[in-house]
């Protein structure tokens, strides 16, 4: 088995599956392909500078008086896909099987492997867990397409819904400012398969990168950028005629405004240097692919460039054997996410936001799997397979932190205690209601635009009242005392060195 945290994890089973799309509307424009519309020249009818007519054909329906939290400018959603164990990392159940170093250690009654994930602990403070967590299904692609469009793929609108960034591009994109020239929604690490814009205008799919310290050699071109400038003004004069009423229909539009973004992209210093890193800056996030996409999702946020809601995929842990390997079992992935997730919430922590806070405040950062894993002794594999129980971390964009929502019985078999208003195990749909939500996006919102004429909801059935907000995330009444206490399993207190 491959090191999932030194190289691109490129398996079936861990790598996000999209729904069935078209060329422009579906898929991610993966970031070669976006620079080859600007420079190869091979047509002129996507040259038209148009944003398209998503934003103005979605009506939305009568003002929902959906009380919204509102305290995020951006979100980075990281997707562990493959499913971590929620019992090894974030509702540790300590047992027989527990590896000793693992150091099982209670934070004020939360459990933690600080042995697993050091970093993290120390930061407990940082950061909300979600434990009442519940997936509807055990399938992977189902799943992991389920979790980045809050609602099932199977349902009426699944196969045409947009992934949650792109709702959230479809929102942002009237606040771009001139100076801003990256898409709004753009995902890391994927291999291409994040889920698109679905049925919405494909100006809103996302700009799917690899993170590589070398940067994009796409953001320049060979010839040099006058003559590039010169093709692209010769391209024009010669299209004027051809951009348009085509044939082709409203894709020729979206394709011409690709091209138009993908130009302003090019040749600018300040966006090149966003996509780069130092060999010192690459080791301080873990020296992982994981670490790599937490760069650069922090160097889009700080640099104000267009972004505001990355998907960043990490991908490998579906471990049915040998999840206790120390070389290929949780242990390097633990490792990835506790050096890549902890320095990236310390430099938000650490770097100006827009509005007086700092760029923590303004974004909510979640990550989580697409369901959890069995409870108990491992399999005769020694790994744990799918299992319905899981967990959602939270942090900045107004989160309280130091707080755990929920709980399960003892042994993890199902929740004891929902812990939050619904009293009731959260779903995908509620998730993405919070997201929403804490963007102040209006999460009861309809559009009716969709080409089954049904009405596409944000979150299908909210407005009956079916999902919601995790509002207690960001309740500073629950959030327990400061300087949480570490004690270790036996509940005695631990004196640091």
């Amino acid at each position: 088995m491959a090191d999932h945290t030194k190289h691109g994890h490129i398996c079936e089973t861990c790598r996000p599956k999209r729904a069935a799309n078209s060329i422009l509307s579906g898929p991610a424009l993966g970031r070669r392909d976006f620079f080859k519309l600007a420079g190869a020249g091979l047509t002129g009818y996507f040259l038209m500078p148009t944003l398209g007519s998503q934003a103005a054909a979605a009506i939305p329906a009568a003002a929902s008086g959906a009380h919204l939290i509102g305290k995020a400018r951006n979100c980075i959603f990281i997707l562990m896909t493959g499913a971590p164990s929620q019992l090894d990392t974030f509702d540790l159940k300590v047992g027989s099987w527990t590896p000793s170093d693992f150091n099982p250690t209670s934070y004020n009654g939360v459990m933690f492997p600080q042995g697993l994930m050091p970093k993290l602990a120390d930061r407990l403070n940082s950061f909300a867990i979600m434990r009442s967590l519940r997936a509807p299904a055990l399938v992977h692609p189902l799943q992991q397409t389920w979790a980045q469009i809050a609602r099932s793929p199977t349902s009426a609108l699944g196969k045409v819904a947009p992934n949650i960034g792109s709702v959230a591009a479809l929102e942002f994109e009237p606040q771009r400012k001139a100076h801003q020239k990256m898409p709004v929604f753009v995902s890391i690490n994927t291999g291409g398969a994040v889920v698109g814009s679905g049925y919405f205008n494909g100006l809103y799919s996302p700009f799917d990168i690899n993170a590589d310290p070398l940067g994009l050699d796409s953001l320049s071109n060979s010839d040099g950028q006058t003559v590039f400038e010169n093709r692209y003004s010769v391209l024009q004069s010669i299209d004027t005629g051809l951009r348009t009423n085509s044939p082709l229909g409203t894709d020729v539009a979206t394709m011409g405004s690709f091209y138009d973004r993908a130009r302003n992209m090019m040749f600018d210093p300040q966006i090149d240097a966003a996509f780069k890193f130092t060999t010192e800056e690459q080791q301080r996030f873990g020296d992982s692919t994981f670490g790599n996409g937490c760069i650069i999702a922090r160097n889009l946020l700080k640099g104000d460039f267009g972004t505001r809601f990355i998907h960043l995929n990490f991908g490998g842990w579906d471990h049915h054997d040998l999840i206790y390997d120390r070389t290929q079992g949780i242990y390097p992935l633990a490792t990835g996410l506790d050096d890549g997730l902890a320095t990236l919430l310390d430099d938000l922590a650490s770097s100006p936001g827009l509005n007086g806070g700092t760029l923590l405040d303004e974004t909510l950062v979640v990550a989580m799997g697409e369901f959890g894993r069995t409870i108990g002794p491992l399999t005769g594999q020694e790994g744990r397979d799918h299992y319905f129980q899981h967990f959602a971390v939270f942090a900045g964009g107004g989160v309280s932190g130091g707080k755990v929502i929920g709980s399960t019985t003892a042994d993890g078999t199902t929740v004891e205690d929902p812990g939050w208003s619904q009293n009731r195990p959260a779903s995908y749909e509620d998730v993405a209601a919070t997201i929403y939500s804490a963007l102040g996006i209006d999460y009861l919102k309809i559009l009716d635009d969709d080409p089954f004429g049904r009405g596409f909801e944000y979150v299908p059935f909210a407005n009956e009242g079916a999902w919601y907000p995790i509002n207690e995330l960001f309740s500073r009444s629950l959030q327990p005392r400061p300087g949480l206490i570490p004690r270790d399993g036996g509940g005695r207190r631990i004196q640091n060195e």
